[in-house]
């Protein structure tokens, strides 16, 4: 490198010092001079540190860095621990965190600028967050934080293990692709999970219906049709509540044939993108027309995941496909829509996924975009009945008109 090279990246490599410097600055603002252990010069100088011992290392020793790098964690342990007579402050963020910036520092000067400057900021942001990533730590409860690691457990080490290849019948069992949209399924509830749990209730039914709808619109339908016993002046709202997610289902339908198939997607898109514009603009008038009433009860959440509804997902989610295979080998594209029509009843995922990947495989696309819009409109009739039967037939003439109609309307421009 030249020296105008150097100059650029310890320039670089200061300015990363210096933007850590300034978060551990500020928060240590209010201390007396001497109070602090390290602020917004010193990050300057260990990163700038960094990229001086980068330099040297490439034209002296490269064991150099390691012996400056042993000796900046020497400095910081000993002015840590002679911190902990004045302050009582027991945490080592402030020691990590300039470990890190003399690490950027010497980032720069050996060819990865850009990603010391990237992970700068990701560090200072992280930083910067303590209060509310602290605020959502305390909020978490014991079960959520089980669901996160059997998540990462059956998506970052299970998945990546699994022989992708086809067993059984038709090898129609490929634990593969199997388990991959098992977890893709998890991953969309969780994230409506915490979605509802940040956001919370007493945002009012729509917004509620909106999220609630990534997890499971059924259980939308089920609760805000209950509260219409309790605010039988509120159906207009409550409605507006069942019909967002309701056609939030019908996104969460796109969502997954996009990302399992491409083909079936674009396919699918007309029909379902005018099922749920029709649905989110009724929902709306009905919002506007009864706005006002925001409270709400707690949705009854179910775990964000259980392994054990994973796996029995999974095996459902074979018999789906095993069924499919053999209704269409026997009774031809008539047996393929018997069973939407059949699984439809009870959710739309099954046979979404599973028509996404038989299609991949062969299938026309022409025949899982019908059984999908079955199943879809089977399902929808169920929460348009439900919301008659629990709600009563002001709520449920509302939502179930509305989606009759606008499935009609899908179904004929598909």
């Amino acid at each position: 490198m030249t020296e105008l090279d150097n100059f650029k990246f310890l320039g670089i490599a200061l300015a990363i010092g210096l933007l850590i410097g300034l978060e551990r600055g500020w928060r240590t603002r209010d201390l007396d001079e001497g109070m602090r252990v390290a602020g917004l010069r010193t990050y300057g100088m260990i990163s700038l540190l960094g990229g001086l011992s980068g330099i040297l290392t490439q034209q002296i020793d490269p064991y150099l860095m390691g012996f400056v790098f042993l000796g900046l964690t020497l400095i910081l342990l000993i002015s840590y621990t002679k911190s902990l007579d004045k302050f009582n402050d027991y945490s080592i963020t402030g020691s990590v965190a300039a470990l890190i910036t003399f690490t950027l520092g010497a980032l720069t000067v050996v060819g990865h600028s850009m990603l010391a400057s990237a992970f700068a900021v990701v560090i200072t942001a992280l930083l910067g967050f303590k209060p509310l990533l602290h605020g959502w730590l305390k909020k978490l409860e014991l079960h959520e934080l089980y669901a996160t690691l059997k998540l990462l457990l059956i998506s970052v080490v299970m998945l990546p293990i699994l022989p992708d290849q086809g067993y059984g019948p038709w090898a129609v069992f490929n634990p593969y692709h199997i388990w991959w949209m098992v977890v893709l399924i998890a991953a969309i509830s969780y994230l409506g999970y915490f979605a509802i749990r940040i956001v919370g209730n007493q945002q009012g039914p729509v917004l509620t219906g909106a999220l609630g709808g990534l997890v499971s619109s059924t259980a939308v339908t089920l609760n805000l049709s209950k509260l219409f016993t309790q605010y039988p002046n509120m159906k207009n709202v409550l409605a507006a509540g069942i019909l967002t997610a309701c056609a939030t289902m019908f996104v969460r339908t796109l969502l997954l044939t996009s990302v399992i198939n491409p083909a079936l997607f674009i396919r699918l898109l007309p029909g379902l993108l005018v099922m749920s514009v029709v649905t989110y603009l009724v929902a709306f008038l009905l919002w506007h027309n009864g706005r006002g009433f925001r409270a709400v009860e707690d949705i009854a959440l179910t775990n964000p995941f259980q392994l054990g509804m994973a796996l029995k997902f999974g095996a459902f989610l074979v018999v789906i496909i095993l069924l499919s295979k053999l209704l269409k080998v026997y009774f031809g594209d008539m047996g393929t829509y018997f069973l939407a029509a059949i699984s439809g009843l009870a959710d739309v995922d099954p046979i979404t996924l599973s028509m996404s990947q038989m299609s991949n495989k062969g299938m026309e696309l022409s025949v899982a975009a019908r059984a999908i819009l079955i199943a879809v409109s089977v399902n929808s009739g169920i929460k348009g009945m439900m919301s008659a039967i629990v709600g009563g037939w002001a709520l449920g003439f509302r939502v179930g008109g509305t989606l009759v109609g606008a499935v009609v309307a899908g179904l004929m421009i598909t």
